[in-house]
């Protein structure tokens, strides 16, 4: 078996699939990355037994077919050193020794039986579809997943919760502490449906998802979700359970509202929270008329920063805390120049908007307060 390849492009698809490969597995095998070649398409899958992941690439000067899986780390390695060239690889069928030649170099190594390999899942019998353009897909995720958990206690909460409307699509994280709300309104389900998708997922839909818009066609039915576009697959376990009622906890008297410029408040959260305690991370924002005063302090060290920045507040004067990894990670995902922070009082969630909404996107963050002790 043998075929030609560019290097930047195998070094390319062969990062993006083997993400997915856990840096310990239970079968030797998963270390591997599948090499599928059929004509002059290479198809490359890797696993961790839960989530595959399946993508193919065109190639040249293809001889005979077949199958054979070769250690990943090994060839992310060695691919990584490369400038752009053609690589020929021979594969030898009966010992599945793998030769690779470059303009300056022969590279030996020996593979393993490709029929070896776990099968990719396949679509539950009961699965429902529906298709969503790749930007709106991505730009959930990458709204969303920085809110989910790592929670063996409630596993619900360690993905990204897809609730499927007649009307629009909502998706959902949640830890606890603080909850992110997407909807568009420009997808639209045939039915109602939904289902929980893993963190770890979800993280390699964000990252293979290219900049060349396309149709992502989402296969879900009782136990896993297939995604599909362009050359690649995903096929992945779903989180069994059910998602917290995000809604019921998303307040809606919130009077006291900020109007912030996004990058200042982040910089000065960022600054001040350096001397914040390092067990509670407590940033205080003392609100009145036109600015925020963010303090922090750290009694067991002496230490202590403070600073006002100028913003718009329509609301009776009040302090209150927030945890600042938390804080700066929902500023920081918000798109729009400024920023709107709804606030009841002291004691209730807040809650953190864009100031202007991308066309039919409806953001909400909510963010859990802290305790002052003064």
């Amino acid at each position: 078996m043998k075929f030609n390849v560019s290097s930047s492009k195998l070094f390319s698809q062969l990062q993006a699939v083997s993400r997915v490969i856990n840096s310990k597995n239970a079968l030797p095998i998963l270390d591997d990355v599948l090499f599928d070649l059929k004509g002059n398409l290479l198809t490359l899958t890797a696993s961790d037994g839960e989530t595959t992941i399946r993508t193919s690439i065109e190639v040249e000067g293809a001889e005979g077919s077949g199958k054979v899986a070769s250690a990943a780390k090994l060839l992310l390695e060695t691919l990584r050193e490369f400038s752009e060239q053609p690589l020929a690889f021979t594969i030898d069928e009966q010992n599945f020794a793998v030769s690779m030649v470059s303009q300056n170099g022969t590279y030996s190594f020996v593979g393993v039986n490709g029929n070896e390999y776990p099968e990719m899942q396949g679509a539950d019998a009961d699965a429902r579809v529906i298709n969503l353009p790749s930007h709106v897909l991505q730009n959930a995720i990458e709204k969303t997943i920085f809110c989910t958990a790592d929670d063996d206690l409630r596993p619900v909460m360690n993905g990204i919760y897809f609730d499927l409307a007649t009307d629009h699509v909502t998706m959902v994280a949640t830890d606890a502490h603080r909850l992110v709300r997407y909807i568009n309104n420009s997808v639209k389900a045939d039915e109602a449906a939904s289902f929980i998708l893993p963190k770890k997922p979800a993280a390699l839909l964000k990252n293979v998802l290219g900049k060349d818009e396309c149709d992502v066609q989402i296969a879900f039915g009782q136990k896993n979700a297939r995604f599909e576009f362009d050359q690649t697959v995903i096929v992945c376990r779903q989180i069994e359970g059910r998602f917290p009622n995000y809604n019921a906890v998303i307040p809606q008297g919130n009077q006291n509202i900020v109007t912030v410029d996004r990058q200042t408040i982040i910089n000065a959260c960022k600054r001040v929270a350096v001397f914040a305690n390092n067990g509670t991370a407590l940033l205080r924002l003392a609100l009145s008329e036109n600015q925020i005063k963010i303090s922090a302090q750290d009694i067991d060290f002496s230490t202590s920063a403070e600073e006002t920045i100028t913003c718009n507040y329509e609301g009776t004067p009040m302090a209150i805390g927030f945890k600042a990894p938390f804080l700066i990670d929902i500023l920081s995902s918000v798109a729009s120049d400024e920023v709107l922070l709804k606030l009841a009082d002291p004691a209730r969630a807040g809650l953190i908007l864009p100031s202007e909404n991308e066309a039919d996107e409806d953001i909400v963050m909510l963010l859990m307060p802290m305790l002052l002790n003064d």
